[in-house]
């Protein structure tokens, strides 16, 4: 059977050792970091800010909880965001007249310039390869994580809530 040339040109697998996955997981967070740093200099926005106006783009009329739930922050955190981004005329807040409690978030004209012209992805690289996984891929790597994590001491489970600090 003939070989395919993406066959041909794969390097073989060099033995996992942990340093060697150690660099696999500094070149993921480091890329990302890259990435953050270029979206905010080429839009003038936080990585997570884009992120938000992204899902606001999707899904018009969320609210700060709903957004932070589709970004795995707490809300305390996206409402801080939503500060910001209402603050620089990206976002705006709306209330439904039936509820006065019920704030919704909407992009302005400018926050939708600004997103048409920012960098993609604009959740970031590593969260759209994470979406790129097959979905029993995604499961194994949360499971070995998962494995991971339990053989770290002292483990903040909060810390799965926060933006990764150079996306802030």
């Amino acid at each position: 059977m003939a070989e395919t040339q993406q066959q041909k040109t794969k390097k073989p697998a060099s033995p996992a050792t942990p340093l060697s996955v150690l660099q696999r997981f500094r070149v993921l967070i480091r890329t990302a970091q890259r990435h953050s740093q270029w979206i905010e200099r080429q839009s003038g926005v936080t990585g997570a800010q884009l992120w938000v106006l992204q899902e606001l783009v999707e899904v018009p009329g969320l609210r700060v909880g709903e957004l932070a739930n589709r970004m795995a922050l707490h809300q305390s955190t996206a409402s801080n965001m939503v500060d910001r981004l209402e603050t620089s005329g990206l976002i705006r807040k709306e209330r439904t007249s039936a509820d006065q409690r019920v704030v919704r978030l909407y992009l302005t004209e400018e926050g939708m310039a600004l997103l048409g012209r920012a960098p993609s992805p604009a959740r970031g690289v590593l969260v759209e390869g994470l979406r790129l996984l097959d979905p029993d891929e995604l499961k194994c790597l949360q499971g070995e994580l998962d494995r991971l994590l339990l053989q770290i001491r002292d483990l903040d489970e909060g810390f799965g809530m926060q933006p990764l600090p150079f996306t802030e």
